[in-house]
């Protein structure tokens, strides 16, 4: 889904030469197909979007698999592009790195101040490990190697998987399925009181070409749209947006996570960037890929 974004944003902007590989031409996790391919394309500037994600369940079920390839994706991609020559990287993280009592909204400096939530710690390690490494070669090698931290993220090419994508997918399927069924209710995960922050994919794109423009940018800055909603109230707009009229259950058996996850992104904002993409807007927008994708048999369910 980033991925995707990231070219689209690009080709847009029309002064980039792109070097893609997907996930059938090179393994990130093989450190030696990567340094090899660093080496042999030489590219100016790498952008690593690549991870492996998902939802509460996913994380909470996989979590040895969580940390081990984001840590191989991470530690690869930074050091094949030190080997290779790149002169510029720029490493996606998550919002997920802040301790899981930050202060709300989170600034960049409550990292490593108190402990992770547990439910994705082992992504969270990974991605902070991948931050920080960025952090130490540009000290050390004299490398503009930086990161950008997005909030939770949502749009066109998204995971429809029953367990393993995030809320907003999740979410659009099971209403989206209940609303053609003609069911009562659909159930929620939780309390349904959590506070959550999305961002559309091409506005976190529009950011990091943002920043790559930058001469001196920051070793990291938060990337949001610096208001949230709570999951129920979250889960009524899409249920408004797929149509459908039942009744919203919560299971408070489930686990709810961290209590709020909203970014401070005065840092980003003052460099003059700002979001675009009203929520409304990009929930309708999303649902309608995801009925286009499911007709053209290209969904990822």
């Amino acid at each position: 889904m980033v991925g995707s974004a990231l070219v689209r944003h690009a080709e847009q902007l029309g002064n980039h030469q792109l070097l893609t590989a997907a996930r059938g031409e090179l393994d990130l996790c093989d450190q030696a197909a990567v340094f090899d391919f660093l080496k042999q394309h030489q590219p100016d500037q790498v952008i690593i979007a690549a991870a492996k994600v998902g939802g509460i369940y996913a994380n909470a079920t996989y979590p040895a698999d969580f940390i081990y390839e984001n840590l191989s994706i991470a530690s690869n991609l930074i050091e094949g592009s030190r080997r290779a020559g790149v002169s510029r990287v720029l490493f996606l993280g998550s919002s997920c790195i802040y301790p899981r009592m930050a202060p709300q909204p989170m600034p960049e400096s409550c990292l490593l101040t108190s402990p992770l939530e547990e439910s994705n710690e082992a992504y969270a390690i990974a991605k902070i490990v991948g931050l920080k490494m960025c952090q130490h070669y540009r000290a050390q090698h004299g490398l503009l190697y930086h990161s950008a931290m997005p909030t939770n993220l949502y749009g066109p090419g998204d995971n429809y998987h029953p367990e393993n994508s995030h809320v907003i997918p999740a979410l659009i399927r099971r209403f989206h399925e209940a609303a053609e069924q003609g069911a009562a209710s659909v159930t929620i995960w939780g309390s349904g009181t959590p506070r959550r922050e999305f961002l559309h994919v091409d506005d976190l794109a529009s950011a990091c070409f943002h920043l790559l423009e930058m001469a001196n940018p920051p070793d990291w800055a938060n990337v949001g749209v610096g208001s949230d909603v709570t999951i129920y109230e979250l889960a009524s707009l899409i249920a408004q947006t797929v149509g459908f009229k039942g009744e919203i259950l919560t299971d408070p058996s489930k686990p709810d996570g961290t209590p709020r996850k909203l970014l401070d992104c005065s840092l980003i904002q003052s460099t003059g960037w700002q979001p675009t993409v009203d929520f409304r807007e990009g929930l309708k927008a999303a649902h309608q890929d995801f009925i286009s994708s499911l007709a053209h048999a290209t969904a990822r369910l």
